[in-house]
């Protein structure tokens, strides 16, 4: 497993990385957001949309498990599963999100751990300050090498 890892300054700045994020992701992609709750899980994920071209405003989707994006260059399926700690059996149809034609953001993976695949992206995030973001990108499988992550 590959690990990268990056420091941004202010929320701007963890916009522009999930911009420079959407550049090496690819359909199928499922990627994996870790941190506490207003660290910046959305922000990485609403510049990630703006780095595929979407023009919607990107919200957390706590209250409806799943938003949809699909009028950029590659749709955007941004999930979060923290609702389903109580239901974590329940069958969602997570397969035809993961091995789709988007890429698609988890929040709160750990509710739904077995449904994620062994090939996928994990992004940690740590508050360092109130501006100041530790963000760690674990790359799981063989799909993400030769993709510049090192580069980010």
């Amino acid at each position: 497993m590959l690990e990268y890892q990056v420091t941004t300054h202010s929320y701007e700045e963890t916009e522009d990385l999930g911009e420079k994020l959407a550049q090496l992701l690819r359909p199928s992609d499922v990627v994996v957001l870790n941190g506490d709750l207003g660290v910046g899980k959305t922000t990485l994920t609403r510049g990630l949309a703006r780095g595929l071209g979407i023009k919607r405003n990107v919200k957390s989707p706590t209250f409806t498990l799943i938003r949809e994006y699909k009028d950029g260059k590659i749709p955007l399926y941004h999930m979060d599963a923290y609702r389903l700690e109580s239901s974590p059996d329940e069958d969602l149809g997570f397969d035809e999100y993961f091995n789709g034609d988007g890429i698609t953001m988890v929040e709160w993976p750990q509710f739904i751990k077995d449904e994620i695949p062994d090939e996928h992206l994990t992004i940690n995030i740590e508050r360092l300050s109130d501006s100041d973001r530790k963000i760690i990108f674990k790359l799981h499988g063989d799909k993400f090498d030769q993709r510049g992550f090192d580069q980010l």
